[in-house]
């Protein structure tokens, strides 16, 4: 019922158009106040009267244009100075993949991955008696009328000195959930964060200490010369995981370790399954050995698809 009367609406009003006379001067002086647009920039010809408009044109140009589809390019790869130990000489260059060393900045990634660090670290063993634990006799104290004083139990009331602990603390858990890919986003942001700052330096050789004269002095002075000691921020060195100096007792990688720990106040030092990202933003800058970075890149990749992976496992046999 709708249309036929819209359709006959319009036909009247057409009629109407048609009746009028151009030449009648009252018409020419309100025929400029009687234009209204169509929502389209398309001028108007001057021939055209109100006995030849054609309404499905009309609609038709004032459609929007359909919208063209996004192209997305590929992004280019990430490139990165490989330098040597201790000297900082560059040694050569590598590549990786935008998805792990380009990810936008993500604050609350980043935050609910520590949040989720802390909680798991979190050992969970305050523990308290209550007046049912207490050792003690359960006899009362005095009878309930008659001494002047306040009524009582047992010994072992919270209220009482040496008794129960009212909703004290218990053993619990207090880790929460996190998904493994948003905590792996939560890697690759930091790592981003790092390389887009100039703070990620990248060695190529194995850090370590292989003179045993070499000792907390030599290792300062490393730290004040590159511009990583206490006063510029402090520093964290991220080692590979070796099992040879695990299972000699000895070696290079222990030997920094020992050192790093006298000189605690001017960085770090920890290891590809001890460093977490925490450990990623808490100091100024991240000086990691090439192996250990492509362990955590290769380990945190499970949000990515299989096509990034595969570019990245190419370019780290290349």
């Amino acid at each position: 019922m709708a249309p036929r009367s819209s359709s006959t609406s319009i036909l009247k009003l057409t009629r109407c158009f048609s009746q009028l006379k151009t030449s009648d001067p009252l018409t020419q002086c309100l025929a400029s106040r009687l234009k209204r647009s169509l929502a389209t920039a398309v001028e108007t010809p001057s021939n055209l009267s109100p006995s030849n408009i054609d309404l499905r044109t009309t609609f038709l140009a004032a459609r929007p244009p359909t919208a063209q589809p996004l192209v997305h390019w590929p992004q280019p790869p990430v490139t990165t100075t490989i330098y040597s130990w201790p000297t900082l000489e560059p040694l050569s260059f590598a590549q990786y993949s935008p998805h792990h060393l380009a990810v936008p900045l993500r604050r609350d990634i980043l935050h609910r991955a520590v949040i989720y660090e802390g909680d798991k670290t979190r050992q969970g063993t305050a523990s308290t008696k209550w007046r049912g634990e207490v050792h003690g006799s359960n006899r009362k104290l005095h009878r309930q009328k008659g001494t002047g004083m306040a009524r009582a139990r047992d010994k072992k009331s919270p209220i009482r000195r040496g008794g129960g602990v009212a909703h004290g603390p218990h053993p619990r858990d207090f880790s929460t959930g996190l998904p493994r890919k948003v905590y792996d986003l939560a890697w690759r942001t930091a790592l981003s964060y790092r390389y887009r700052n100039g703070e990620l330096m990248v060695i190529g050789d194995k850090m370590g200490i292989e003179e045993e004269e070499l000792g907390p002095r030599w290792l300062h002075n490393v730290f004040v010369g590159n511009g990583w000691s206490r006063g510029s921020g402090r520093s964290t060195l991220v080692t590979a995981k070796r099992r040879n100096d695990d299972i000699k007792g000895k070696g290079a990688l222990r030997s920094l370790r020992k050192v790093m720990e006298e000189i605690g106040k001017d960085g770090l030092i920890r290891d590809v399954d001890e460093v977490d990202v925490k450990d990623l933003l808490e100091t100024r800058r991240i000086v990691i050995e090439k192996e250990a970075l492509d362990q955590l890149l290769a380990k945190h990749s499970a949000d990515l698809t299989a096509a990034e992976r595969a570019w990245y496992a190419k370019k780290s046999r290349v």
